[in-house]
């Protein structure tokens, strides 16, 4: 039985892409936006074989609350056999990765085309 996607909020939207839930956060990730956004990423990341793209693109400001939300989201994903990709190109946000170490866990991509692509790349359908 599919689910319907969650509706889109004020810090986040959900749709499909070639078989992959898309996560588009957008705003300032703090604990009020993470409180909004852990239902729809617990849907997203719930199922076995899950393939997930969260796109940060739109994000303006990202606190701790929201580095949950990923390692949340990753761990998830993998305890299912799924796959889980990140993109984002704000130097701010991409050096809290680096520093913590998250961009080795999740090496963040600058396009979903490219987080897509990657994904097809390790399933061997590209």
């Amino acid at each position: 039985m599919q689910q319907e996607p969650p509706p889109p909020t004020r810090h986040l939207r959900v749709r499909e892409d070639r078989g992959h839930t898309v996560l588009e956060l957008r705003g300032e990730i703090d604990i009020a936006a993470a409180t909004e956004i852990v239902p729809a990423l617990d849907s997203a990341t719930g199922q076995p074989g899950a393939r997930v793209v969260i796109d940060l693109r739109s994000v303006e400001f990202f606190d701790c609350s929201g580095l949950r939300l990923l390692y949340r989201a990753r761990a998830r994903v993998l305890e299912r056999g799924g796959r889980l990709h990140l993109v984002c190109t704000h130097p701010l946000t991409l050096r809290v990765f680096r520093v913590t170490g998250l961009s080795r866990l999740l090496p963040p991509q600058p396009t979903v085309e490219a987080a897509l692509a990657r994904s097809e790349a390790a399933s061997g359908s590209a």
